[in-house]
């Protein structure tokens, strides 16, 4: 599997339910030999803003996928992500990066069906960035 695809898909992953740590694989691709480090980093942000994109969806599911178990988000997840959009409104989206509420707030995002291209620009603004200080941090 290419590195490129493999930042894709794990990024994407990690934006999702599943358990997946995003950076520490990141970290270990950029540290193979002869890797450029902006391609990794547009894979990885593209891939993060897809599985939020995926969780926005199940979002405007919500009222009928809630109460699955594989959902993404618990309900005391969705309240803390409710209540920091009733206070900040779509800026929280900026935040969909930090561990824990933000997949919440993306799930919520669609929930109060924010305008899809709003939602899309500001999470790939706050994963990319989070990547970038991460690849910074490790180079």
């Amino acid at each position: 599997m290419s590195v490129l695809l493999l930042a894709f898909a794990s990024a994407f992953l990690a934006a999702t339910l599943l358990p997946v740590s995003s950076e520490v694989v990141l970290a270990g691709l950029a540290a193979r030999p002869g890797v450029h480090l902006l391609p990794l980093w547009l894979a990885a942000s593209l891939g993060n803003t897809g599985g939020a994109v995926l969780n926005y969806g199940l979002g405007r599911l919500a009222l009928r996928l809630a109460d699955r178990r594989w959902f993404p988000a618990t309900e005391a997840q969705l309240a803390r992500g409710h209540a920091w959009f009733e206070r900040w409104g779509a800026w929280t989206l900026l935040l969909a990066w930090v561990p824990v509420v933000g997949d919440a707030l993306t799930v919520v995002a669609g929930v109060l069906r924010v305008r899809p291209i709003l939602f899309v620009v500001l999470v790939f603004a706050g994963k990319a960035a989070r990547y970038a200080a991460l690849l910074w941090a490790i180079s």
